[in-house]
């Protein structure tokens, strides 16, 4: 596989910078444009893991409706609806839910990871 250049690099540090900081309309222009919905970084994770993770459900919402494919995993397993429940964020968890994702998907999944950490509200969610 050939290196990126420093431009390229650049501008894939920025996408993921706007699903980590909930830039949905800016993130949405870019996907729109070509910008693949599934794009990983060095550690498997999806722009949609990182809204997920940093609890912007409209940037959520918005990689869905491009088609990011919600039970997708990183290189520890974790899918978007398990970072969405270990960090709490219910709007996150339900929409997700709502896109097919799967709460027993991956390893550890959403269920797994709503047991060990005791939160009785996600598992609600997703039972």
């Amino acid at each position: 596989m050939p290196e990126l250049d420093a431009e390229t690099l650049a501008f894939a540090h920025r996408m993921f910078d706007l699903a980590r900081h909930g830039q949905a309309e800016e993130l949405g222009a870019q996907v729109a444009a070509g910008l693949p919905a599934n794009m990983t970084n060095d550690k498997g994770d999806t722009l949609l893991i990182l809204a997920a993770y940093h609890n912007h459900p409209d940037t959520v919402r918005v990689l869905l409706s491009h088609g990011a494919e919600p039970d997708r995993v990183n290189d520890r397993g974790q899918t978007a609806l398990a970072a969405a429940v270990f960090r709490r964020n219910a709007d996150t968890v339900r929409l997700l839910l709502s896109a097919g994702a799967d709460p027993h998907a991956g390893g550890p999944t959403a269920v797994e990871t709503a047991r060990f950490f005791d939160l009785p509200e996600m598992l609600r969610l997703l039972d």
